[in-house]
């Protein structure tokens, strides 16, 4: 599901990163300043690689070789950001039907579905600023999924929020992870977070792949 293996100089920082994983959910772990983020923009379009491929699903979206540079938003990759990013002028429901809107093909992902698997029904109405972090976290993950994309990049999303809040948002995540019909890559730097979404961990450090592991359950 994911295919990656590019090389990307950053100043004086060289991102050389190779990795497969079939895993419906794959983790991408490492200290700050490793890459992940990086990685994460390479692979959405945020960031052109120097040279090398990446392919999601089976579908290239960037190979040097080929001079295949898919456009942003021709990749139909969601990434949901450590802060969620959302419209402070509009409502929940709002907020969610933009990734509705964003899609233009067909039905695909319903708001009722969206709303029932992350607990957003009684929110639909309230503006961004009376939600908590976890709240505003679940609706940016909702306006993704609305978006029906083909792939969904998790960038720390529980790296902005106090323990409540990370607690709050956990079982919602294990709900999507539990359901979720695409490959998901989800960046942490927390083991326990890890463990508990993933059953593939690329370990970054440096810039480079320090390891791939596969996680029991």
């Amino acid at each position: 599901m994911f295919d990656v293996a590019f090389e990307k100089k950053l100043g004086n920082f060289l991102l050389d990163v190779t990795f497969k994983s079939n895993a419906p959910v794959t983790a991408l772990c490492g200290p700050s300043g490793a890459g992940k983020t990086s990685v994460v923009n390479a692979i959405a379009g945020l960031l052109q690689p120097d040279c090398g491929k990446i392919a999601v699903g089976g579908k290239q979206l960037f190979n040097s070789e080929n001079a295949i540079e898919v456009p942003v938003h021709h990749r139909n990759v969601r990434v949901v950001f450590q802060e969620s990013r959302i419209f402070p002028h509009f409502n929940v429901r709002q907020n969610l039907l933009y990734g509705r809107w964003i899609a233009r093909r067909g039905p695909g992902t319903q708001l009722e579905e969206v709303t029932q698997l992350l607990g957003l029904e009684a929110l639909l109405s309230r503006r961004p600023r009376t939600l908590s972090g976890g709240e505003r976290q679940r609706v940016a993950i909702g306006r993704a999924l609305l978006a029906d994309p083909s792939a969904l990049l998790l960038d720390e999303p529980l790296a902005s929020l106090d323990q409540a809040r990370k607690q709050e948002i956990v079982p919602y995540l294990e709900k999507l992870v539990a359901t979720a019909r695409i490959p998901i890559l989800y960046v942490s730097h927390a083991r326990d977070e890890i463990e508990r979404f993933a059953k593939i961990v690329v370990v970054l450090e440096a810039g480079r792949v320090k390891s791939v592991e596969k996680i029991g359950r």
